[in-house]
């Protein structure tokens, strides 16, 4: 019989996040299924694994989990067995094909994703520079960045930003405001320089609700030109013709996530890099 509402547990010995995002991923293709996801981080011990039991009693549905701990394992599939509740391991497939194929056995130790060695102070170090460079503030140490993002107000740039850095990546993002030239540090930039556009209907209605967030009267929302349709429609031809003008590729992110959006700029990034090297490479005759 076709359920339209489950209850989803989460069980981890670590922050959970992997869980979170795969259980994101696998219910966006289900329609018309209210999922109420119940998260249950940091279980390493029997006792924290008694209160999640508890909650999976009261509150009965399909559970994921990555627990390490053999005898948690154990005891949770065969609470969940009695219970006639799925119960899956949600790492186990991909762990024993990379430990078939290395030939080497596995760790069993929780959280080792979240070790503190070079990739983690990468990645801070990519947040901080983001916040240090959003918007276009700290101009020169623009030239500093991975990638740098360029596009109209309100056009995902920093979401997107942080979310590269979350990857490891200095991304630094610039606005392109009407009737101002973008800053001369673009010119000087060995960078990627990547634009962000979006549709004219889907701006206006960012940009509508960001004005009344900050507390902006209907009067001033309706006459305003950051929201006037000509007015925003003539901001994006003239970005669009500016990064047409430099080279500078485009992604509309009127349909995409932040996840796509930065996954597409990770593409561009490698694809720059690439030509960059082709073009290094000597042309000449060999010897």
């Amino acid at each position: 019989m076709a359920r339209s509402r489950i209850d989803l547990h989460l069980i981890s010995d670590a922050t959970g996040e992997t869980l979170n995002s795969l259980a994101r991923a696998c219910l966006s293709q289900f329609e018309g299924i209210a999922a109420v996801q119940h998260r249950w981080p940091l279980i390493r011990s029997r006792f924290q694994l008694e209160r999640v039991l508890a909650g999976i009693e009261h509150e009965p549905g399909p559970v994921l989990y990555t627990l390490t701990d053999r005898s948690l394992r154990t005891e949770l599939e065969s609470f969940c067995q009695r219970l006639g509740l799925p119960a899956v391991s949600v790492l186990d497939p991909t762990l024993d094909m990379l430990a078939a194929y290395v030939g080497a056995g596995i760790a069993g130790k929780p959280g080792r994703q979240y070790v503190l060695d070079a990739d983690y102070f990468r990645r801070i170090d990519a947040m901080h520079y983001v916040l240090a460079h959003d918007d276009g503030q700290g101009e020169e140490g623009i030239l500093e960045a991975d990638v740098i993002l360029v596009g109209v107000s309100r056009s995902s740039k920093t979401p997107t930003s942080f979310y590269l850095a979350n990857r490891g990546i200095k991304a630094a993002n610039v606005p392109l405001v009407p009737g101002v030239p973008p800053p001369a540090v673009l010119d000087r930039a060995d960078r990627p320089i990547i634009g962000l556009t979006i549709a004219v209907d889907a701006l206006i209605e960012i940009r509508r609700h960001r004005l009344k967030m900050i507390g902006a009267q209907t009067m001033q929302v309706e006459e305003s030109a950051y929201v006037d349709p000509e007015a925003v429609r003539a901001e994006l031809v003239a970005a669009k013709r500016l990064c047409a003008a430099r080279g500078w590729p485009m992604i509309d992110v009127t349909r995409r996530s932040i996840e796509e959006t930065a996954t597409t700029v990770l593409q561009l990034m490698e694809t720059w890099q690439q030509r960059r090297a082709e073009a290094a490479r000597p042309t000449g005759p060999s010897p």
